[in-house]
């Protein structure tokens, strides 16, 4: 009888803690990326993932045995798997030996100029970038200091739009809408999320500094800005569940939470008020393996690669892709 209560007790206190993360997993709001769909082929040792408590979606693969090590803007998380995938069936001696990370750009800067380490919860581990990849403004102040070796490569753009859950309770149709009394929203920080400084020359665009100061001031001290430090992870997140109305991203990212068959949906910026992102990359210098971190930075304007770009509404960089790469 002892054993049974025992028995009764532990999964009485399973269920407790294991309780909130089969509710999200019911509501619709369970992270993607809780179910290893952004993972490498091949796994190795214990595998321990408990979603929303023990969960690292933004660090992929194993870096003490890397071969190449991409740090690349979390922009466009969901497209590294298939990304790595072909890359990997074109340098088959490198399949499994891939790490990446897809934290913002900011820190992701920030972490190779503190020599590759970096502190997540309770665990501190140091890697050794192959290749910086973000946007072309970042991407060409690491190459103007000395940070890169070899040329920048652009290869995508992309464009903002406006986040919003399923059916848009709020009803946002434009970005005038964001500085409304009542409608939260979830943003971006500019201080290290570039696409914060793309949102607020969209801002600009559409409402002038009256806008911006009404998102990115006066909400964010009220509480109806939320600001993000990952936003690509927060923002699908806070939206699902029912935290926020609305947020700015980029395009690709509403995109494949719709695809994904999460209970997001966006609503489009016009031309006249919209920012295009450049996507570059460019090898870090003193790369621990350098003729990998080029091979892959070349693949990123190959056909391939653009294909799977394109799937997610990125588009090419407009240059040929036979056309030899520029520093910028």
């Amino acid at each position: 009888m002892k054993i049974d209560r025992t028995s009764f007790f532990i999964k009485t206190i399973l269920l407790t803690l294991l309780g909130g993360i089969s509710l999200n997993t019911q509501a619709g709001v369970n992270p993607p990326w809780s179910e290893g769909r952004n993972d490498p082929v091949v796994q190795r040792g214990l595998e321990f993932t408990v979603p929303e408590v023990d969960n690292l979606p933004d660090f992929h693969g194993d870096p003490m045995g890397a071969q190449l090590s991409i740090f690349v803007g979390g922009n466009y998380f969901f497209a590294m798997a298939p990304l790595v995938a072909a890359f990997e069936e074109e340098h088959p001696a490198l399949k499994g030996k891939i790490y990446y990370e897809t934290i913002p750009p900011g820190l992701l800067f920030d972490q190779i100029h503190q020599g590759g380490t970096i502190t997540v919860g309770n665990m501190t581990w140091t890697v050794k970038a192959d290749v910086y990849a973000a946007g072309l403004k970042r991407v060409s102040a690491m190459d103007s200091e000395g940070s890169l070796q070899g040329p920048v490569v652009s290869y995508a753009t992309n464009q903002l739009t406006i986040m919003v859950p399923k059916n848009n309770p709020a009803h946002i149709r434009t970005l005038v809408d964001l500085g409304k009394p009542g409608v939260k929203l979830v943003m971006p920080n500019p201080e290290f999320e570039g696409i914060g400084r793309q949102i607020k020359a969209a801002l600009m665009k559409a409402g002038g500094p009256e806008l911006v100061q009404a998102v990115y001031v006066r909400k964010v001290r009220t509480g109806e800005t939320q600001l993000t430090h990952i936003h690509h992870r927060q923002s699908p997140m806070t939206l699902m569940k029912g935290l926020a109305d609305a947020g700015v991203t980029w395009q690709s990212e509403a995109i494949f939470q719709e695809e994904t068959g999460n209970p997001i949906t966006h609503v489009e910026i016009p031309d006249p008020q919209n920012a295009t992102a450049v996507y570059a990359a460019g090898v870090v210098k003193g790369a621990p393996h350098p003729q990998a971190a080029q091979a892959w930075v070349d693949f990123l304007k190959s056909a391939r690669a653009q294909a799977i770009f394109a799937h997610y509404g990125f588009k090419p960089y407009p240059q040929s892709t036979d056309e030899p790469s520029v520093r910028r």
